[in-house]
């Protein structure tokens, strides 16, 4: 079809030629510097390969991979599938295999947990709202197949305290629903990664029904269940690598149970009143951290908020021997803060190490109050954090926050959408998407002095990114043609920018190309990075709309510490992180 008709009041057409995606005047003059007579070779390929892609590594077998891969060269001669014209060329330009990303596991997964951000589930189970939407598997399944990492299931008594609910009000009689997410849990963990899944367990029950979910993994998971070698707790926790199709328990060790309906309904009344909206604005979805931390520097130090879990050491005293024995020797990761607050949850035992949770709002007071503490914690320690009460809409939260400080377990309700889940969906992309992405130096590392990393700090900057936005294509195939404007075709443009700590996060935009399909931009931006180990590139396309809200064509988000030189093929997903059959950017990106 080489034109679109639109119809204007009933009785008027509009019709609009329908542009096939050309190389821009750049890639045209490439191909010229890096060809001749109109032909490039494998040799002239494996140079453009290592010049401009920046991959000094690759051989001219991987070149000649490329060219025989090609659909378009099919029909030629033998002779001339070992070349490339323009057309071949460009067509490889855009080929999904042209990722920014490495589609591998590529960091080093043989350092402790406590080393790495895990993709983590919030409320794994339910459907859609955190109020009214239903307990199922499907949810943790979908996660799982997206590569998440660790799986949260609340236990309670119901209400006759003699069977299991997987969720508090629930109206469950049987464990049936808990068995199905066990089973679905082992049934799909190791789809999208080998690494291992964590089983988060929210523990309310009573000592007999512990019992019960003991019996329940130990017969479900079998040998695929990671059982800590003895009954104390790690020095140090295990590496990813050496849990290789594992499913590892955490959780609470196990004590009399105790009603925490109190403690809960005063973490909610305290949250009353609060905004949990999931805008479209980046300045509230994705917020000025800048702005954050000064709102911080206003709240006063807690004066000891307690703990809504007991300290390890002395629970499993509270429990008769052999019902903590049968539930506790599961547990490969012991969670639970010390009694007292935040200087007590924070507080490092160098012969120990374990899970402690905040909700949102306590990690921002940490941030201000102990935030030294804080990051030499999560050096050693698991730090999980969670979304706050209110956000009954299951939205979430900026997830840099707790990144920033080492938190490797920043929980969302992945049943969600918005600009921080896409945050979240970016970080992951990276280590191949293994659920596990090592954590950089910066967060690890002690100096001479004995400081750490301080995310509000005045750096100098490191590197400058710079990003050429070509052009676009594929929404004609993935898209209606009315969709975006019933009157013709869209006006699309590109907002471009970082994601990381204050002084590198800010966003540009891209002019908008009227009535094209297929939309040719050609702008570079720039951005100075003081902190690249932990931005990431902030990628959206919208439909100009001058009397209404501009409509959304399509995101990314990629993180830096993974970022390819050159020219790249940049795939687009949708508002839920589900990936465009055809819609594509073509950009260059430079580290200078």
């Amino acid at each position: 079809m080489s034109k679109q008709t639109y119809k204007i009041c009933i009785c008027f057409r509009r019709r609009f030629k329908l542009t096939v995606a050309e190389p821009p005047a750049e890639i045209k003059s490439l191909f010229n510097k890096y060809s001749e007579n109109e032909i490039m070779t494998v040799d002239h390929l494996h140079r453009f390969l290592i010049e401009v892609q920046g991959e000094r590594t690759a051989t001219k077998e991987e070149a000649e991979a490329i060219i025989e891969s090609l659909e378009v060269l099919k029909h030629l001669n033998i002779f001339h599938r070992k070349t490339l014209n323009l057309e071949a060329f460009f067509k490889y330009l855009l080929s999904d295999s042209n990722t920014p990303l490495l589609n591998k596991v590529n960091q080093d997964m043989t350092a402790p947990l406590s080393h790495y951000f895990v993709y983590t589930g919030h409320n794994s189970y339910l459907t859609g709202n955190q109020l009214s939407s239903d307990c199922s598997d499907v949810p943790i399944i979908k996660a799982l197949q997206r590569g998440v990492r660790v799986i949260e299931l609340d236990l309670w008594p119901n209400s006759s305290k003699d069977d299991i609910d997987v969720v508090h009000g629930r109206t469950l009689t049987t464990p049936v629903e808990l068995i199905r997410c066990l089973k679905s849990i082992k049934e799909h963990a190791f789809e999208a990664s080998e690494y291992p899944v964590i089983i988060t367990l929210e523990d309310h029950l009573t000592p007999d029904l512990r019992a019960k979910v003991a019996q329940m993994v130990t017969q479900i998971y079998g040998d695929v269940l990671h059982v800590p070698a003895g009954s104390e707790c790690l020095s140090e926790f295990p590496s990813p690598e050496s849990l290789k199709g594992k499913i590892v328990i955490s959780s609470k060790p196990p004590k009399e149970y105790l009603e925490s309906k109190n403690l809960k309904e005063k973490d909610e009344d305290s949250e009353k009143g609060k905004d949990s909206s999931n805008t479209n604005s980046w300045g509230n979805e994705v917020s000025d951290l800048k702005t954050k931390f000064e709102d911080l520097d206003k709240i006063e130090p807690e004066d000891g908020d307690h703990a809504e879990e007991e300290d390890i050491d002395d629970a499993e005293s509270k429990l008769p021997q052999s019902s903590a024995t049968e539930f506790g020797s599961l547990i490969a990761i012991h969670a639970g803060k010390r009694m007292g607050g935040i200087s007590e949850w924070l507080k490092i035992d160098p012969d120990k190490v374990r899970r402690i949770s905040l909700n949102e709002q306590k990690l921002e007071k940490a941030m201000i109050t102990h935030s030294t503490e804080l990051l030499r914690f999560t050096q050693k320690n698991l730090l999980r954090v969670f979304p706050r009460a209110t956000r009954f809409d299951s939205s979430n939260y900026n997830p840099l926050i707790g990144w920033m400080y080492g938190a490797q377990m920043v929980a969302f309700n992945m049943q969600g959408h918005g600009r921080s889940l896409w945050l979240m969906q970016g970080l992951f992309r990276a280590n191949g998407g293994c659920g596990y992405v090592k954590k950089p130096d910066i967060l690890l590392k002690v100096g001479p002095s004995n400081e750490v990393f301080d995310p509000r700090a005045k750096l100098p900057v490191k590197t400058t990114l710079k990003v050429k936005v070509y052009m676009g294509e594929g929404w004609y195939l993935d898209f209606s043609h009315t969709h975006f404007d019933a009157y013709s075709p869209p006006d699309f443009y590109v907002r471009v920018g970082i994601a990381g700590v204050p002084a590198d996060s800010l966003m540009k935009n891209t002019r908008s190309i009227e009535d094209d399909w297929t939309p040719t931009w050609n702008e570079e931006f720039e951005f100075p990075l003081t902190v690249p180990e932990l931005a990431q590139l902030r990628i959206e396309v919208h439909e100009y709309d001058m009397s209404e809200k501009d409509d959304f064509g399509g995101q990314t988000c990629l993180p830096l510490l993974e970022l390819r030189n050159g020219i790249r093929t940049v795939p687009l997903y949708d508002q839920m992180g589900e990936k465009y059959n055809n819609v594509k950017l073509l950009m260059r990106f430079e580290f200078v």
